[in-house]
């Protein structure tokens, strides 16, 4: 019997490769995608209630779902500051985990990063970690936490160090092997695919993937 998935953060870079994906999937029948501002496409699958993700509380009945994917992700300059950081990383997440977990869904998938710690000097990497732990929390059958490295792929908005990295990508490649390969930069619509692919062999409990993403 087909599922239904729930999407957040399907205009970034990956969930804007990630969205297509679901909507061609046989395994869904239906999918939401929440976003702040509607969608400019439709889609006979397609449901697009729109938040500004303070309240999905009230949003709860519309965001019913088997399988949620969540793409949601800033960075420090975008963001205004660490604690805008954190509000979309970390409280906008668990905001949508619990959400979702209360109207009964049972896998939760999730952009992370590698590197996430606790105890990492990173504020970015503490504030992944904090985001890991809650979602494993939650209470979900399954859990899928993917930890890619530098995300290549084209952006919406200039981020002038990624730009920098992504040119540099192909002289650290080669450098990234063995216990190294969860470090290799990681083309964004291969983490969409990998999302999907998880979410159709799901395994119960809690699950952390690093580069290479296999099922």
């Amino acid at each position: 019997m087909p599922r239904t998935a729930l999407i957040a953060g399907s205009t970034g870079l990956i969930g804007s490769y990630l969205l297509p994906l679901l909507l061609d999937s046989p395994a869904y029948g239906r999918v939401i995608a929440v976003t702040r501002s509607p969608l400019r496409q439709s889609h006979a699958k397609l449901a697009n209630p729109t938040s500004d993700f303070e309240h999905l509380g009230t949003l709860r009945q519309q965001l019913a779902a088997d399988d949620v994917f969540c793409c949601l992700g800033t960075t420090t300059a975008k963001a205004g500051g660490k604690a805008g950081l954190e509000r979309v990383d970390y409280h906008m997440v668990l905001d949508l985990a619990r959400t979702a977990r209360a109207a009964g869904a049972q896998q939760f998938l999730v952009v992370s990063a590698v590197g996430a710690a606790l105890r990492s000097p990173a504020f970015y990497s503490r504030v992944k970690a904090r985001m890991e732990q809650g979602v494993a929390e939650a209470g979900f059958a399954t859990v899928h936490i993917l930890q890619p490295s530098l995300l290549l792929g084209p952006r919406a908005e200039p981020r002038p160090a990624e730009d920098l990295a992504q040119k540099l990508a192909p002289l650290v490649v080669p450098l990234c092997i063995g216990p190294l390969s969860k470090y290799r930069p990681v083309r964004a619509e291969a983490v969409a695919a990998a999302m999907l692919a998880l979410a159709l062999q799901p395994a119960a409990g809690v699950h952390i993937h690093h580069y290479p993403f296999r099922p």
